[in-house]
């Protein structure tokens, strides 16, 4: 007999109440999900519209920075010292060069490559990324350019660049001013970052690297503008839309004479040595030349290290700016401040007379220093002392005074400090002291010590600025100026001078005093190389000891080996009634400094005090 079937029985109302809480469940859900795809909607279309389509725009919108133009530098006449000429240039894109070996290889058909090169290029590839450009030959020559431009399709990734490159037209006889510019490099790039300038030089590969043109790189680099380019998905631009031009580097105009440098470097004509030239009225450099010098368009494009070895090595030194960095002992060419000093100590007076035999002794001193003259000037009072340049009166004079009156007395005529000039190449020199010489050599300080100096010797140096410098002093009688060669600002069409630095002015409790000195130097100049001059003239020469010489030998310039030479010195201004200019000529081992410096000096004060003279005469 087969089994019963059960009978289930459903509970309709329990199943209606489960599905219905399970619909509402379902719908809440349903709900939910539409609110937060709704909200995510409003957040994308309506609250953060602008920031999505910002993103879109960068996806399909370049943004190419656009280097700005740097500025010119003209001399105080308007004569053009720095430009920027057009340039082309090959450049690499590593990531599209599968071989770059090959490619150059290649390339070396049409524009040839150096040793030298190939393998700076392959040096500068190993810190390079792979997505930036990457110069491979500057200079390109218009043959050079044509050539590749009709062979491009064959060299992907490799492509010709134009734009403007610094140019000093005057090459050697500038470098030590202007500086010169170079490719910006990582210590550049972190200065840069620091000061909050890097954006500036997106677009830019060139910064000042000395003189002129890094001081006042502010001025002359400019900010640069930009491109907003439409590309498509493989980066190829399909339209401009929009331009914004860069900001050029203003114009400045320095205080230099060119014709008188042009005449300074003539008459240096390769000599170790330099001249400074300044206007006593307003502190503005006239000249400032130091010779051999170098040619700094070689640094613009990249010089090569063989090159800049050779520099470096070349026992000249060109790459020295003599006229600020060359520290030489002063010799006789300090003898009128050492002068004013025991005037204004009463030390001396403008008649007191001392004897020279021909040498001086420290009393109680075996040891004799002697005079220049062999035989002495016999009875000297202070004008003959520098117009005859007689050391006895000078040993005698410090001998009174002792190093530190003369130290704090040569302070505010700007020795063994800087000038302030407006370039980042300047030795500060030495002005002695009891001091100085405890921190520099632990030693004391020792009355022979004081004996040298006096006469500009010794430990004492200084630069040529601060010869030129401590004289404008002397020639104003007091006033006092900051050195410096920027003289105006071109502001669209308008020059804009920059404002003086007058300094305090120096006051002595006897001011006659300064008459004193400045007549010495009237009748220096007039007993010598000034006495036919068509303007009243002062000066001082100095012939500084390279060594020592001992006490009982004799200094033969036919047998000395030439860098042992004495230095030959000369500082000079003219119209002594009212100064235009103060000259200081520095020669290294030339000998003599009245016969080798002098007539160099006399021949740059008749070209700047002459020059409209000789010009109506044509």
């Amino acid at each position: 007999m087969s089994p019963r079937k059960r009978v289930t029985m459903h509970d309709h109302a329990a199943e209606a109440s489960l599905f219905k809480r399970r619909a509402l469940f379902t719908f809440v859900c349903v709900v939910a999900l539409l609110g937060v795809l709704l909200t995510n909607l409003y957040n994308l279309q309506v609250s953060e519209f602008t920031d999505y389509e910002m993103r879109s725009n960068d996806n399909r919108i370049r943004v190419v920075p656009t280097a700005p133009s740097r500025g010119l530098i003209f001399d105080r006449n308007g004569q053009l010292l720095a430009e920027n000429q057009p340039f082309y240039s090959l450049e690499l894109i590593p990531e599209k060069v599968k071989k770059v070996d090959d490619a150059l290889d290649k390339l070396n058909n049409i524009i040839p490559l150096s040793a030298d090169e190939r393998e700076s290029i392959k040096e500068k590839l190993k810190y390079h990324r792979r997505f930036k450009p990457l110069t491979i030959k500057t200079r390109l020559t218009p043959e050079q350019v044509a050539s590749f431009s009709v062979n491009q399709h064959e060299y992907p990734g490799i492509f010709v660049e134009a734009g403007l490159k610094r140019y000093y037209p005057h090459q050697e006889l500038m470098t030590h001013v202007l500086g010169y510019v170079g490719k910006i490099n990582s210590r550049d790039k972190t200065t840069l970052e620091k000061s909050g300038a890097w954006k500036n030089y997106a677009a830019t590969k060139d910064i000042g690297k000395q003189g002129i043109e890094k001081y006042y790189e502010s001025l002359l680099h400019g900010k640069p503008g930009h491109l907003e380019e439409e590309v498509n998905n493989r980066g190829r631009v399909i339209r401009t839309l929009k331009v914004t031009p860069p900001e050029p580097g203003q114009d400045i105009y320095l205080t230099l004479d060119l014709k008188l440098q042009q005449k300074a470097m003539e008459l240096l004509a390769g000599r170790r040595g330099s001249v400074v030239a300044i206007d006593p009225q307003d502190g503005g450099i006239l000249a400032m030349v130091s010779s051999p010098s170098y040619d700094p368009n070689a640094f613009v494009h990249g010089i090569s290290g063989k090159a800049y070895s050779a520099l470096l090595n070349d026992k000249s030194r060109p790459l020295i700016n003599r006229a600020t960095q060359g520290q030489y002992a002063p010799a006789s060419t300090v003898k009128p401040h050492i002068a004013l000093m025991g005037l204004e100590e009463k030390i001396v007076t403008e008649k007191t007379r001392v004897w020279d035999p021909g040498y001086w002794q420290i009393p109680g001193v075996e040891r004799k220093w002697r005079d220049w003259k062999k035989w002495g000037h016999g009875w000297v009072d202070v004008y003959h002392s520098i117009s005859e340049s007689c050391d006895i009166y000078f040993y005698d004079l410090v001998y009174k005074s002792g190093i530190d009156k003369l130290a704090n007395f040569m302070e505010p005529f700007g020795f063994g400090q800087s000038t302030g000039i407006d370039i980042f190449e300047e030795s500060i020199g030495i002005m002695p002291s009891r001091d100085w010489k405890r921190m520099r050599y632990n030693q004391p300080w020792y009355v022979g010590d004081t004996i040298s100096v006096g006469i500009g010797q010794g430990y004492w140096t200084s630069t040529p600025l601060q010869l030129a410098n401590s004289v404008v002093t002397l020639a104003n009688k007091g006033q006092r100026f900051t050195p410096h060669l920027l003289k105006s600002l071109k502001s669209g069409t308008v020059k804009i001078d920059t404002p003086i630095d007058e300094l305090p002015p120096i006051e002595l409790n006897n001011p006659r005093n300064w008459d004193i000195i400045n007549e010495a130097m009237r009748q220096t100049a007039h007993k010598s190389r000034f006495t036919d001059a068509k303007y009243t003239a002062a000066m001082k020469t100095g012939t500084a000891q390279v060594f020592s010489v001992g006490q009982d030998e004799k200094y033969d310039e036919d047998t000395i080996a030439d860098h042992l030479r004495d230095n030959a010195l000369i500082v000079a201004y003219a119209p002594y009634e009212n100064p235009t200019i103060v000259l200081a000529v520095v020669l290294e081992n030339a000998g003599w400094g009245g016969a080798n410096a002098g007539p160099l000096a006399r021949a740059l004060l008749d070209e700047y005090l002459l020059r409209d003279e000789f010009m109506v005469t044509q």
